[in-house]
């Protein structure tokens, strides 16, 4: 265990007195919940919800070279990438598993702008440092930035009165640089970890507060709540979103986590001859998305096995879906039992209890 102190963002004290039960989460001092899980859940899936997200990793790659060395390092292909557009791409790492995966925007030509996870910027810059032989402009600006998603089906409206630009025209996975809530060079971002639509705004941590405050006001009318860590995992769980360090992983490959769609063989990048190799072969094992069949409430290092009760893999991520109101999980198992529709069974409690592979997101697939 780290002894490090914690790190705090830049709105701390306003989660504090919002009366947030906070908790050490990726080397930070964090928001998990302020009213419910369930309350917070539904209050994003019908309506509004802020998470300040502040921990999150920013690096900004700027010059000539910095296309080339994103695409040495990055499995998807950003040379597809406009202006004003972002990517969802991972880094592979030299023994088939993943470093980290991450978010690539491009700003402008030779300006580019990459989004990692919390627990992993150290690690993260080290690795692209590492590949950087061509003298790309690396800036470190995580702990100047703060990050705030707005996510839900009345996010726009909520949002509209503080901005000039249309929030309703911007493109999924697109984005626009504008003044926001009064602070210029915000990057308001159609992007986010819930399935639920809405935005995410990286805003310099000088305008932090004024930015949240100004977004609670104008958000009152549309019911919009402080939203933690707690309902940010269920939401993002019930889109079958992976989380790093519980989903996917040093040693798990793209390709097993079904991100073969971010994993693009028209260039070369990081491992990509052996990440072929794989591909043509067949992996062995696929992460898959399960609801339960019945009682049961499925977590994370759980087993999952066939109807003889033989080992066919392990839980990733799991938890009781509030939307569902059932057990649901992600996990791998081997491929032959990885088709939607097959039933596999969890082991809880002493006991093997059924669930069914479902298509993600696992919203619609108990439909």
């Amino acid at each position: 265990m780290s002894t490090a102190p914690l790190k705090t963002v830049t709105l701390n004290d306003t989660h504090r007195q919002l009366g947030a039960k906070m908790v050490p989460f990726a080397g930070y001092d964090m928001p998990v919940r302020y009213s419910s899980d369930l309350d917070e859940h539904h209050t994003v899936r019908r309506a509004v919800g802020i998470f300040d997200v502040s921990h999150m990793g920013e690096f900004r790659l700027r010059g000539p070279q910095a296309l080339d060395l994103i695409q040495r390092v990055t499995s998807n292909d950003a040379s597809k990438l406009a202006d004003g557009k972002a990517q969802y791409s991972c880094l592979p790492n030299n023994d088939g598993g993943i470093v980290d995966d991450l978010l690539v925007y491009k700003l402008a030509d030779e300006d580019y702008l990459l989004v990692v996870n919390a627990s992993n910027i150290e690690k993260d810059w080290n690795w692209i440092k590492q590949h950087n032989t061509e003298g790309v402009e690396m800036e470190d600006i995580s702990d100047r930035t703060s990050l705030f998603a707005v996510q839900g089906p009345k996010a726009a409206a909520a949002l509209q009165s503080l901005t000039d630009v249309d929030l309703a025209s911007i493109p999924y996975y697109s984005f626009v640089q504008g003044t926001f809530a009064g602070a210029p060079d915000v990057i308001i971002s159609a992007t986010g970890y819930t399935g639920a639509g809405g935005f995410e705004l990286y805003i310099p941590n000088e305008h932090a507060t004024q930015v949240w405050d100004k977004i609670m006001l104008a958000g009152q009318e549309y019911g919009i709540k402080p939203i933690g860590l707690g309902a940010r995992d269920t939401l993002r769980l019930e889109m079958g979103f992976a989380l790093y360090g519980n989903d996917i992983d040093d040693t798990t490959s793209p390709l097993e986590a079904g991100l073969g769609w971010i994993t693009k063989f028209t260039k070369d990048f990081t491992n990509s001859e052996a990440l072929k190799k794989q591909k043509e072969a067949g992996v062995q094992k696929k992460l898959v998305g399960f609801i339960m069949d019945g009682p049961g409430i499925p977590r994370g290092h759980y087993e999952l096995v066939d109807a003889e009760g033989q080992k066919i893999g392990d839980v990733t991520s799991g938890t009781q879906s509030p939307s569902l109101s059932k057990g649901i999980g992600m996990g791998y198992v081997k491929t032959e039992f990885a088709a939607p529709g097959t039933q596999i069974f969890v082991q809880i409690r002493g006991k093997n209890l059924p669930a069914t592979i479902h298509k993600l997101p696992l919203t619609k697939g108990a439909e």
